[in-house]
């Protein structure tokens, strides 16, 4: 079962074959499916439109050809007053397209954001080790704007335009077939010029488009980073930074709206023409007796009618483009490669906690391999402690264990049972993580205890906030558990944090428990006080823990040096104190100083 997601680079564009074309069509209309009565109305409404725009021209011709000349005033007041009432429908009907037509666009951009969140939550850890945060964020936004207007516009435009132009030409031709022809003969040049700088915009549409995700991720790093920034005092490095990336969305842009002015003004030169065309030919064959001044007339007031569809057509073409860029991005995503159970797998139930790895290896990259052969046997209700050199594997361990990774080869057993024989769901709720780097989210006390435990009642919080030390604190707040932490809990102190994750973990009550560098961070009086919470944590519980400070881990019940990917000692710390090996080492120089005093 792989779970590497989205290898490819979502900055590069692809070629598409007309089969892959076909079915991202077929993709896109899916999102139409629950809002098919929505759809028909505005797609009615949009017929409704083009019919009523071929009256003005059949009543102008019936009045310079007929009413005029014959006097009949009556007739043309009545088909004044028809007109006016017939544009005060076609009013209600373009109010109900831009306003009903745009909420079916933005229901749908509202359901692919749905659709591409929850597809994020499935995604494996190995997809965010490649994509930035920003970049992901420019897709959901960004990205799905311009293809919700595609949704709406797309079909509205074609439909419209489309109709409008088969009437217009019908009756084009009812009044003139030759110079009608005439006219017809140059649309091939707009399609033509059409057609040639359709890819150079599509293409610049993408590189704008990842200029500007190089921008919300430099951004959103910068910011989540501020307080960095201003200790190390590098304002100027982020800014240099983000306006790298701000230089390369102006020459993105530069290119794109250079690729759109030759685009418009190409086409709009040739629509010119039109014009031109009509007012020689027009007039020649008026010379000639060959069409009336009244079909004359109604021909020039027609022309608009024929060519402005035509225009809507060629212009959607910029919409068009982004939105296509922005579905295929969007999809781009959604093709990612999320954490799927095994066929096999059966729920875990309550696990007792007994972990074994057998001729364990791991490779982050297919060339760097990081765990090798690495074997271990951890009984139920043990401590078992992982010390080491940074960068030795400790902390990829610690992930194999609730699956966050596949093992390249080897096998990972929780009482016996091959984890992918889990399901995934299943497996995580038996295992409590608490980590050197806390997250926690911008809400209260109250519900960043509760995400151990959705469920969770008043007094469970309140308990595991008691046995986490971290209640009497929450208590001297002006307003308790509902006091909201900020952003990462910027408004808590480290050892705040760590006791608030700590509770966390109390509430949701896993059998496994995984301490990964814990307390590394914090100084040594909050670190005997948040030891103090984990070893309440770790009763009954079997624990993983992962330090750098071997006095947090000479209670162990076992104990293993890991290097370079491989268990090099094992033991308890008066075996490995014994073995005067790599542990002593680490040993002695942690506490030569203390033992010196």
């Amino acid at each position: 079962m792989s779970q590497r997601g989205g290898s490819n680079s979502p900055e590069e564009g692809k070629k598409r074959s007309g089969k892959e074309t076909a079915g991202l069509v077929r993709r896109f209309i899916h999102y139409y499916k629950p809002h098919k009565k929505l759809f028909f109305m505005d797609m009615g409404a949009s017929v409704l439109v083009s019919l009523i725009g071929v009256v003005y021209p059949i009543i102008t011709r019936t009045m310079l050809n007929t009413l005029i000349p014959e006097k009949n005033y009556r007739m043309i007041v009545i088909l004044g007053v028809t007109l006016l009432a017939l544009y005060f429908a076609k009013m209600m009907l373009n109010y109900f397209i831009q306003y009903k037509g745009h909420m079916m666009g933005v229901y749908m951009q509202a359901q692919m954001r749905s659709d591409m969140f929850d597809h994020l939550e499935k995604l494996p850890y190995s997809f965010y080790d490649h994509h930035e945060t920003g970049k992901i964020m420019s897709r959901m936004t960004n990205d799905l704007f311009d293809v919700s207007e595609l949704a709406h516009h797309g079909p509205e435009n074609i439909i419209i335009s489309v109709l409008s132009i088969v009437i217009s030409f019908t009756y084009l031709m009812s009044i003139n077939v030759w110079l009608t022809l005439i006219i017809f003969a140059c649309v091939p040049f707009l399609v033509v010029i059409s057609w040639s700088l359709r890819k150079k915009m599509r293409k610049a549409f993408r590189d704008t488009r990842s200029a500007m995700a190089d921008i919300n991720a430099s951004l959103e790093n910068s910011i989540s980073g501020i307080r960095v920034t201003k200790a190390f005092t590098n304002a100027d490095k982020e800014r240099e930074k983000f306006e790298e990336g701000n230089r390369k969305f102006k020459i993105a842009r530069k290119d794109s709206y250079s690729a759109m002015g030759r685009f418009h003004s190409g086409n709009t030169f040739v629509t010119d023409v039109f014009n031109v065309v009509v007012l020689i030919a027009g007039g020649f064959f008026l010379y000639n007796g060959q069409i009336q001044f009244g079909d004359y007339s109604a021909f020039i007031v027609s022309i608009n009618m024929f060519i402005g569809p035509v225009m809507t057509l060629i212009n959607f073409m910029e919409s068009f483009e982004n939105g296509v860029t922005g579905f295929e991005r969007f999809c781009e995503i959604m093709d990612a490669e999320p954490e799927r159970d095994a066929e096999c797998a059966e729920p875990a139930g309550q696990l007792e906690g007994h972990i074994e790895f057998r001729d364990v290896s791991y490779a982050y990259d297919d060339d760097k391999r990081v765990l090798r052969h690495v074997s271990l046997d951890i009984g139920k209700g043990k401590k078992f402690a992982l010390v080491g050199p940074s960068g030795g594997g400790k902390t990829t361990i610690c992930h194999l264990i609730p699956h966050f990774y596949d093992v390249v080869s080897g096998e990972i057993l929780l009482d016996g049972r091959e984890i992918h024989t889990l399901t995934l769901e299943s497996l995580r709720k038996n295992i409590g993580i608490v980590q050197q780097d806390i997250y926690l989210f911008n809400d209260t006390m109250r519900e960043n205890i509760r995400y151990g435990k959705p469920d969770a009642t008043e007094e469970e919080i309140i308990e595991a906030a008691k046995r986490a030390n971290i209640h009497d604190y929450i208590m001297t707040l002006p307003s308790g558990y509902d006091t909201n932490i900020g952003e990462r809990g910027v408004r808590l102190s480290g050892g705040q944090k760590q006791r608030l994750s700590i509770a966390r973990v109390f509430l949701k009550n896993p059998p496994i428990l995984i301490l990964d560098e814990a307390t590394s961070a914090l100084d040594n009086t909050t670190e005997i006080l948040i030891q103090n919470a984990l070893d309440e944590l770790c009763v009954g519980r079997t624990t993983l823990v992962v330090a750098h400070r071997l006095s947090t881990i000479k209670n162990a019940d076992e104990i293993a040096v890991v290097d370079d990917g491989r268990i090099i000692e094992q033991g308890s710390h008066e075996e490995l104190i014994r073995q005067d090996g790599v542990y002593r080492k680490l040993y002695d120089l942690q506490f030569r100083d203390q033992d010196t005093l």
